[in-house]
């Protein structure tokens, strides 16, 4: 609320900010930054805010116009009882761009942005009644796991790991209790496919909801709301931002109804929402995110190819690979393979451990989506319960040329 910024040309700084609004009075402006003087003026309150859907040259934004109020001072001092309609300590409803984009982009009706994946998570998942059930993927991230166990558990909220590539197991997993499926296809890290259109088909049949975590491949590569799925999840600092350098999630419904109403009530009052400069950064990722995906696609794909080739790989993880127990599925629903994959070393943890260190161009670390390739042991980050494969390695493939990432593998390996 500070007004320290505005100059003696504050109000045609203003008029260019308000455009055709430029009726409003300005001419106190000057004097309510400087002396604060005048008490039947218009009250304007600007926040220097970089947020999703502004020019920086648009930084400073008029976001409210109050006909009254106290005089200003460092912070804004209300009379008992008054109500300022829209005025927030968190910037509530800062991301209507980004949101409006990412709802197209999946094709949804709403969407709601948040801090962080796990925030957005947080949000769905903690509104699921006491004495539910809810179906996860064996194979899935880790925090979705930790959540489910350590905190949803609390609330006598059952929660069972069942194998999401395999319908008939599902199926037999479902309870009158069964209130959401919660489904990762790419799953997180051993790349196994669920057919999203079956899955809808049971959850519909059931009477519950169906989730389907997209960050690993995208909407430009797999849309689940068309496939029948009720609400999207999107970690999007992965592939959204495309450069390690914000932090942020989503959730898009194919309905705006009651369950986005309950998650952006929850959003707003536990401090989920996102800052507006992450805002702002993600909806920049937006636009380059298909091109960025054509070339993460290519790479991962010709990567995986040579991987499969050499004799120190048991397992390829890959649904771009046509010997990948999900690849038809993945075909699908899918429009690529997309830029994960992860290996399986024959000679076991040792040799996953040593093939990771000696990597020159892929970063050991645990993130995934950027301009970079990484590479990560996964069961080494998982806790002190971890549940993927000792001799697995994660790959995020990068933006670089495919043939020096082939030969960094193959440098690894030798």
């Amino acid at each position: 609320h500070q007004l320290d910024f505005l100059s003696e040309d504050a109000d045609l700084k203003v008029k260019d900010w308000l455009g055709g609004k430029a009726d409003v009075v300005m001419s106190d402006m000057a004097a309510a930054a400087s002396g604060h003087k005048g008490t039947d003026h218009l009250r304007i309150i600007a926040l220097c805010e970089a947020a999703a859907g502004f020019a920086f040259e648009r930084a400073y934004r008029v976001t409210r116009v109050i006909e009254r109020g106290p005089a200003w001072g460092g912070t804004m001092a209300l009379q008992a009882g008054d109500l300022i309609t829209g005025i927030e300590f968190t910037p509530f409803g800062a991301d209507d761009t980004l949101e409006s984009a990412l709802a197209a982009m999946e094709h949804g009706r709403a969407a709601l942005a948040f801090a962080s994946g796990m925030a957005a998570m947080s949000a769905l998942l903690e509104g699921l009644p006491a004495d539910s059930q809810l179906l996860i993927p064996d194979d899935c991230y880790t925090g979705l796991r930790v959540l489910a166990t350590d905190f949803l558990a609390t609330r006598s909220i059952a929660v069972q790991a069942v194998d999401m590539a395999d319908i008939d197991v599902v199926r037999a997993a479902l309870t009158p209790r069964t209130r959401m499926i919660w489904c990762e296809t790419p799953s997180n890290p051993r790349l196994k496919i669920a057919d999203i259109g079956a899955l809808a088909d049971l959850a519909q049949r059931a009477g519950c909801v169906l989730v389907c975590d997209n960050t690993f491949a995208t909407p430009v590569l797999q849309n689940p709301l068309d496939l029948g799925a009720d609400v999207v999840m999107h970690s999007t600092t992965k592939y959204f931002g495309g450069h390690s350098d914000v932090m942020g999630g989503a959730l898009v419904f194919a309905e705006r109804g009651a369950l986005h109403d309950a998650a952006a009530h929850r959003r707003h009052v536990t401090g989920g929402i996102a800052a507006p400069f992450n805002s702002w950064l993600i909806l920049r990722g937006c636009r380059s995110l298909h091109a960025r995906m054509a070339m993460h696609c290519t790479n991962a794909h010709g990567l995986a190819h040579f991987l499969a080739t050499r004799p120190e790989m048991a397992r390829v993880n890959y649904p771009g690979l046509i010997a990948h127990p999900g690849h038809d599925v993945a075909m699908r629903q899918m429009r690529a393979g997309g830029a994960m994959l992860s290996v399986e070393l024959a000679g076991g943890r040792e040799a996953a451990l040593r093939v990771a260190s000696r990597l020159k161009l892929f970063t050991n670390a645990t993130s995934l989506g950027g301009a970079e390739s990484l590479v990560e042991h996964r069961a080494s980050v998982e806790g002190a319960h971890p549940v993927s494969p000792p001799n697995l390695l994660r790959v995020s493939v990068g933006l670089e040329h495919v043939d020096d990432l082939i030969e960094d593998w193959a440098q690894a390996l030798a």
